[in-house]
């Protein structure tokens, strides 16, 4: 009986080894920065909400020691403890939360603060990720510095997939104009040097406003009317923002096409302005109001 339950003991611990493995060694970051880890991260402090919902999404939320604000999903990642914004960061508050790990994002955590938390022995990996399949890259990136590796390439793959099948779908159709608002009072809009540009262009429209000088440049009411979008889809940074009186705002100009045409819509904003795995959501969404005549069947 003895003898029994020491083979069972063994096998259950080479079982949790094998499927948990200790998760060390030294990994290359998107900044070329060399990360070394002595063991599997088991306090992990996201510095951004997208890297807090891509560590929820591979199901190490019980991992994360700590998030910025605004980290609101999903839901019970709002009850973690705050380290600041991710581009105001407290770092006396991180270093307190004791943790093995933290995750950041080149565009918004700043540099010096890396290496304060680097100098108080916390290993920082960065990621960059700069357009909806980088996303899916970072997924599978986190996983293995995580170790979830399988997991997370199963996850990337099913994401992928769900990419593909709108590009399969809106290869041979034209192209409409799409005019997208990201902010109210200004008007604002996106250059191709965005996330929300590659939404745009992956669901099969034509980002109006994609040679623009900046990145979100103001936009006004005249040359929206002179450009002529055939959609127009606000996404207001403003959480529960006014949509709804934005929109009937552009009924008062009927000469546009996307106003004359019924096709003015309103977008989750979380959908699109966060590199998460919810920008495939977004991107869905974006292909159904931008091609309506297709048989959606995306699962």
């Amino acid at each position: 009986m003895t003898f029994k339950f020491f083979i069972i003991t063994a096998v259950n611990l080479f079982m949790l080894y094998w499927v948990s493995p200790a998760q060390a060694g030294t990994f290359t970051d998107a900044l070329g920065r060399s990360v070394t880890l002595k063991q599997r991260p088991e306090r992990i402090v996201s510095l951004a909400p997208s890297l807090t919902e891509i560590l929820y999404y591979l199901g190490l939320g019980d991992r994360v020691a700590g998030v910025t604000r605004f980290s609101y999903y999903p839901p019970e990642a709002a009850y973690k403890p705050k380290v600041g914004t991710y581009i105001n960061l407290n770092v006396e508050r991180i270093i307190s939360l004791n943790p093995d790990l933290a995750i950041g994002t080149a565009d918004g955590n700043k540099p010096y603060i890396v290496k304060l938390l680097e100098q108080a022995g916390i290993p920082v990996y960065i990621v960059n990720p700069r357009n909806v399949r980088d996303v899916i890259g970072t997924v599978a990136v986190l996983g293995r510095l995580c170790g979830v590796s399988k997991k997370a390439e199963d996850l990337a793959n099913v994401l992928s997939r769900r990419i593909d099948r709108i590009l399969d779908r809106t290869a041979s159709l034209r192209r409409p104009t799409v005019f997208l608002q990201i902010n109210i009072k200004p008007i604002m809009t996106v250059n191709r040097n965005t996330f929300h540009h590659d939404v745009i262009r992956l669901a099969g429209g034509e980002n109006m406003a994609k040679d623009a000088p900046y990145n979100y440049p103001r936009i006004s009411i005249e040359e929206v009317i002179r450009k002529k979008p055939e959609i127009i889809i606000i996404s207001s940074m403003e959480r529960g923002g006014r949509f709804e009186q934005a929109r009937k705002e552009w009924q008062k100009w009927p000469v546009i096409p996307a106003v004359m045409d019924k096709r003015v819509y309103l977008v989750d904003s979380d959908l699109l302005d966060r590199p998460s795995p919810r920008i495939v959501n977004g991107l869905e969404t974006m292909a159904r109001l931008i091609h309506p005549e297709v048989k959606w069947a995306i699962e």
